[in-house]
């Protein structure tokens, strides 16, 4: 069965990282993340232009979990409160068992492993505890790094859409990546 009650996100933890629930006081560094070129570099979201953009998204997340349709965590490391980026699942397609996973992080992280790490432990968390069978990402073919990310993870290329999504004024391919789980055997 698949459970989708996110009202209350449980707390993650992987060797170097805390994933928890988002709070408003993250929105700042929630707008950094959005307003960094680099970090929107291969999201097809608009790059953001207004510190209340990060409030925003902040609690259109926490509305997304409370109906059963996102679940997305604050990525801390160890020792610090502090979001560096957010990871989770949205698009669930309830009768599916299926979820489409996305993540952002700090520029300053990149190349650790790091993100690795928290997708596992999402991961993990999706098919064990949330009953999810299948999970889809999302990725330009110029990103290798999230690419990598998720190899390492063990998704596998399903897909090469042509010029599906348009990013800051232009055209771009997506690739498909699907990760396969389980359901529970009292599914």
């Amino acid at each position: 069965m698949l459970r989708t009650d996110f009202k209350r996100i449980p707390r993650l933890s992987t060797p170097r990282l805390e994933l928890r629930a988002m709070q408003d006081d993250d929105a700042g560094d929630v707008f950094q993340l959005r307003a960094s070129p680099a970090v929107m570099r291969h999201i097809p979201k608009p790059i953001g232009t207004r510190t209340a953009e990060g409030l925003e998204l902040v609690r259109e997340f926490r509305n997304a979990a409370a109906a059963g349709n996102a679940i997305m965590w604050a990525i801390t490391v160890k020792g610090s409160r502090r979001l560096l980026g957010y990871i989770g699942f949205w698009r669930i397609l309830k009768e599916h068992h299926r979820a489409e996973i996305g993540y952002a992080l700090h520029p300053d992280l990149w190349g650790q492993g790091l993100m690795s790490e928290a997708v596992a432990a999402v991961l993990e968390h999706g098919f064990r505890k949330i009953g999810l069978h299948s999970v889809e990402a999302a990725v330009t073919p110029d990103n290798t790094a999230s690419i990598r990310v998720l190899e390492h993870n063990g998704f596998v290329l399903e897909g090469h859409l042509k010029e599906n999504i348009l990013v800051n004024g232009i055209f771009r391919d997506t690739l498909v990546y699907t990760r396969h789980g389980s359901l529970p055997a009292s599914a």
